[in-house]
Order: C-alpha cells, then structure tokens, then sequence
C-alpha cells in the first residue's frame, strides 16, 4: 500500500467507494465526483488529501487535512486542522486509516498546527473506534455528533 497525494482524477474512484459507505449507513454527505473533487481533492483551504492506493493501483480510502477559517461549516476554531477520513469497505481493518493518519499528521505539523478537530455522528461506533485509536480525545458531543480533538504537537 502507498499513501499518495489525491488527483482530480481518482474523484471517480472515491465517489464509488463513498457510494458503497452511504448504501451501507456510514456516510450522510454528499459522495458523488463533483464532490469529492470540490470540497475534498480541491478545496481552497487543503492541506493534504492523500489517498492510499493497494498495489494493483486501487485506491483503498481517502483522507482529508483542511485548515479552520473563520466561519467555517463545521465550527472548528480558526487556524486548527478538520480532518475526514474515509476506507473503501473492501479495505476496512487493513490499516488504511493508520496509515493516511501517519501522513496528515506530518502535513499537519508541517503547516503549523496546533490541534486537529473530527467531527463524527454519534452513531457511528467504527470511525469513534478508530479516532480513539488515533489519539483523538472526545471535547463535545450530542445526540447527533461528537466532536474530538487531536494535539498536533
């Protein structure tokens, strides 16, 4: 497996797999190639989308790095990082996430940040799992999102 910068071309690819977490209830946004290529590959505020891709060339999961802005959708403090991440289910429980987090972390710490922010639906027990495993600490949450926070530093 290798970890990869995202190209506007891989939107396809990711859309597909997006699609299949939607089908399965573990995904509520958006998950069609416009998408991917506007608010994930080719956001204004990307730090780093990196794609993991499996030997044969197919791509395994997506993660992305945004840096806060002030007003941004999420209410993440200005300056932090808003994370996403998301594995193909053919790839769950193969590290996939591990392994892009290795990734955005050192683009993390290479743009500066202090703090990265996920925010997760509250009934979504494998991606709160794997935020923990991560290092992830829980600050908010209700009955629809929590919210954890990373230390970059």
């Amino acid at each position: 497996m290798i970890i990869r910068q995202a190209k506007r071309e891989d939107a396809a690819e990711v859309s597909a797999f997006l699609n299949a977490l939607v089908a399965l209830g573990k995904r509520r946004l958006p998950a069609d190639e416009e998408f991917v290529r506007d608010v994930y590959i080719g956001h204004a505020d990307n730090i780093a989308c990196s794609v993991a891709e499996d030997t044969d060339g197919a791509l395994l999961g997506i993660q992305i790095l945004l840096r806060a802005t002030e007003g941004n959708p999420y209410g993440v403090e200005p300056a932090w990082g808003i994370i996403g991440t998301h594995v193909n289910p053919k790839a769950a429980r193969r590290g996939v996430g591990r392994k892009l987090f290795a990734t955005t972390q050192a683009a993390a710490r290479n743009a500066g940040l202090q703090k990265i922010e996920a925010t997760i639906g509250a009934k979504s027990p494998d991606a709160l799992a794997y935020y923990d495993t991560m290092g992830f600490e829980t600050f908010a949450s209700d009955d629809e999102k929590v919210r954890k926070c990373f230390q970059v530093g």
